[in-house]
Formats: C-alpha cells, structure tokens, sequence
C-alpha cells in the first residue's frame, strides 16, 4: 500500500501541482506594493496554470481515518482577502452566473474576487503544509481533498474568478483597470 501511495504522492503531476500551488500561495502571501494591473497580469497566468495541474493528478483515496489537519486561520484568510480586497477595491465585485442559487434568482448575485481568490488560497495552503512535511498517508489524504475540493469547490471558484479578472485585463475601456480606483465603476457596464 504504501508503495502505491508513493507513486502517487511522487508521480510527477502531483510535484508539478505542489510546486504551482506553492507559488501560489507564496505569491499571494508575499506580493509588496503593486498595481491592480500589476496583480492582474501575474494572476490571470498562474490561475490556468494551476487548474491545468490540478486537473492531471493521479486519482487517489484516502488512508487515514481522521480528516487532514486544517492550518488556515481565520485570520490568516482574512488577511490575505483584505490585502487583495485593497488592490481592487471597486473592482473587487463582479457578476456570477455559475452559482446554484443563480436558478431561483432573478437579480443578478455578486462575487468577490478577492474572497475567491482567498478561497482558493485556503484549500492550497492547507494542503501544501501537509505536503512538505513529507509524512506519506498524510501528503496523500491532503491531496485527496483538495482535489476533491478542486472538483466540487475551488475549481469553479478559479475559473469563475478568472473570467472576472480577464476581463479587467482585457476590457476596451482602459478606465476599468484605474489604478487609483478613485472612480466607483458601474460592474453592470461589464457585462
């Protein structure tokens, strides 16, 4: 068995999406002063990047009896959400049409880039702070839910927040990605 599990922990998909989910997750602990567009630019090419290896890992199943240990904080998602909630202020807030409750609403509902982006985070860092302990049944049951999570939760989550940011990148009005965010923008405008 634990050979198996080895070839799976140790396969080459799963180190490729540790290493893509660790950069991730230092990226979003670390970046210094930077620009709405600046942040932007560099997300919309990691966020493909990381569903892409989310997608390629080995299928797996869980060996321990107790759930992986949790090592986000409240406080630590709170402070990575604020800190992008303060780069993208009026921009923060886009339409989703992907949500369940998106059947039985006739408004449109609301997203947060920044708290999906904190969402995401939070499964990622969970994991990979199993994983580098390097306890094999452990780095295993980790990877099991957050794939499991990535196919039920935070997959989703990435690519709906990645339309929302390819489209400030993208968009033909320049004012929307302002770098002063001084100006309240119309989020109906984009759509």
């Amino acid at each position: 068995m634990t050979d198996q599990l080895k070839e799976i922990v140790y396969s080459r998909d799963t180190i490729e999406f540790v290493t893509v989910a660790v950069q991730y997750c230092a990226f979003l602990e670390n970046f210094e002063e930077t620009t709405e567009s600046e942040l932007t630019d560099k997300l919309t090419k990691l966020l493909p990047l990381l569903y892409l290896k989310a997608s390629l890992v080995p299928e797996t199943d869980t060996v321990n009896e107790e759930d992986p240990e949790i090592s986000v904080t409240e406080d630590d998602y709170n402070y990575i959400s604020s800190r992008l909630y303060n780069i993208y202020l009026n921009n923060d807030a886009y339409l989703e049409v992907f949500l369940q409750d998106m059947k039985y609403s006739e408004t449109p509902i609301a997203a947060s880039i920044s708290e999906d982006l904190a969402d995401i985070y939070q499964d990622l860092k969970n994991f990979a702070t199993i994983f580098e302990r390097g306890i094999t049944e452990n780095m295993n049951d980790a990877l099991y839910v957050c794939i499991e999570n990535f196919k039920e939760y935070w997959g989703q989550k990435l690519v709906n927040v990645l339309r929302a940011l390819h489209s400030l990148k993208y968009t033909a009005d320049a004012g929307l990605l302002d770098e002063d965010n001084s100006e309240p923008i119309d989020t109906d405008e984009l759509w």
